[in-house]
């Protein structure tokens, strides 16, 4: 507790935000966000107003599953040095760049051909498009974040990261449904073409980290060198491994295995969409922003597997608040309460495990590292996700929130572990 009011500890904490670094993780998260509502849910949006039936918007959907898959061409981001651009940019901006002017190209062309049964399937190519050099650029932003400052500021470029995310996901949900409502879906995605721009500009006028020149003593197999290699390296160079994969494979499973069922579950105890659009979408958007950020500010001020723990503990917690919710039923304030603590807590968490994950990789593969353990977090959570509708039917909704916070344990137990551990080190 002493500790906590050193104030000459909290006064550098603070002082090392002023950090330029800081600012151009914001920028460049934003251009890592924007895209992904644009493939995602505001795509689905635009179809659906183009009397595209529910089966085809559901089998259009997959093209968001880059996302997850990405770790297959992220070694490819680490070995490979794009001609002419990397004699300018170097090799983490060089990618960057031009995922980022491919993004903007693939959203401008989805408005040029525009969804309707005739031309659906040359539509969803362009939208496969966005969506793989979106998680292209996801993988070069990853590592250049990663490559670009010390691993005790990786917790407030994560924050600063998150925080330009978060923003890029207001913009391309809510800015440009409200945009093609006024107008039309074509102006809002030729619009959202344009703001590629503030990560084109970003990336242009940023700095290049040091590369990284891997000493290879032999030609080897390419395929090893690819795979096979960052994988031995990450087994390796971590002495309690397995607890770690554990702990990332559980560690967001409460909260993603339930989230399909979020909003059936609010609409199905009384809650009007009006309700809804306004307690989650706008004031829970506005927690998350102060969970991303006091997030930061904990790994940067306690480093980051105490800060890992904390974040395990309330995503269980705040899990638990959707089971109290469906024993009181429609009330308001306790609407409210729940939705302010879930999206607190998916910022500060979502800070705490990019972090840690930063801190787990190899600068020989960076990309590639970061991209596998990425998907060891997500895959469990959303493959879980696709029964939350069996399991409501099965056990009630107080059963699925009890059945989804339960996954955290495992996560909270290997955290306080290794806390301990290395405090004792």
């Amino acid at each position: 507790m002493t500790d906590f009011f050193n104030k000459k500890a909290w006064a550098e904490t603070f002082h090392r935000l002023r950090n330029k670094q800081l600012i151009t993780l914001l920028l460049l998260g934003f251009s890592a966000g924007l895209p992904y509502l644009l493939v995602f849910a505001t795509l689905s949006a635009w179809l659906k107003d183009s009397n595209i039936s529910n089966s085809t918007i559901g089998f259009v959907s997959w093209v968001s599953i880059t996302y997850a898959i990405k770790f297959l061409w992220a070694p490819f981001l680490d070995r490979i040095k794009l001609p002419v651009l990397h004699k300018f940019f170097g090799k983490r901006r060089s990618w960057l760049l031009l995922t980022q002017v491919m993004i903007g190209i693939s959203l401008y062309m989805l408005t040029q051909i525009l969804p309707s049964n005739e031309n659906i399937i040359i539509f969803s190519l362009f939208a496969l498009l966005v969506a793989f050099f979106s998680a292209s650029q996801d993988i070069a932003l990853d590592a250049y974040r990663i490559e670009i400052a010390p691993k005790e500021m990786q917790g407030m470029l994560a924050a600063g990261y998150q925080f330009g995310y978060r923003l890029a996901i207001m913009v391309s949900g809510a800015g440009a449904l409200i945009i093609a409502d006024k107008y039309s879906f074509k102006i809002s995605y030729q619009i959202m073409s344009a703001l590629m721009l503030v990560g084109i500009i970003t990336t242009i006028f940023s700095l290049e980290p040091k590369e990284y020149k891997p000493k290879i003593k032999s030609k080897g197999n390419l395929i090893f060198l690819l795979y096979l290699d960052p994988v031995q390296d990450f087994l390796t160079r971590h002495k309690n491994v397995v607890l770690i994969i554990i702990l990332i494979l559980f560690y967001r499973a409460s909260d993603l295995s339930m989230a399909p069922m979020a909003f059936p579950f609010y609409q199905d105890i009384g809650f009007t969409l009006t309700q809804i659009a306004y307690v989650a979408k706008t004031f829970g958007v506005i927690m998350t922003f102060i969970g991303v950020f006091i997030g930061g500010i904990i790994v940067l001020r306690y480093g980051v597997t105490k800060s890992l723990l904390f974040g395990a503990v309330m995503i269980c917690t705040t899990t638990l608040m959707f089971f109290v919710m469906s024993i009181f039923g429609n009330n308001m304030n306790l609407f409210i309460t729940t939705i302010a603590l879930d999206n607190f807590t998916g910022g500060f968490a979502g800070t705490c495990m990019i972090s840690y994950l930063s801190s787990l990789t190899s600068p020989k593969h960076t990309a590639t590292q970061y991209a596998l353990l990425m998907g060891l977090m997500l895959i469990p959570g959303k493959m879980i996700a696709g029964f939350s509708g069996v399991f409501s039917e099965v056990f009630g909704y107080s059963g699925l929130f009890l059945i989804a916070a339960t996954l955290g344990i495992p996560a909270i137990i290997i955290a306080y572990y290794l806390n301990n551990t290395e405090a004792k080190a």
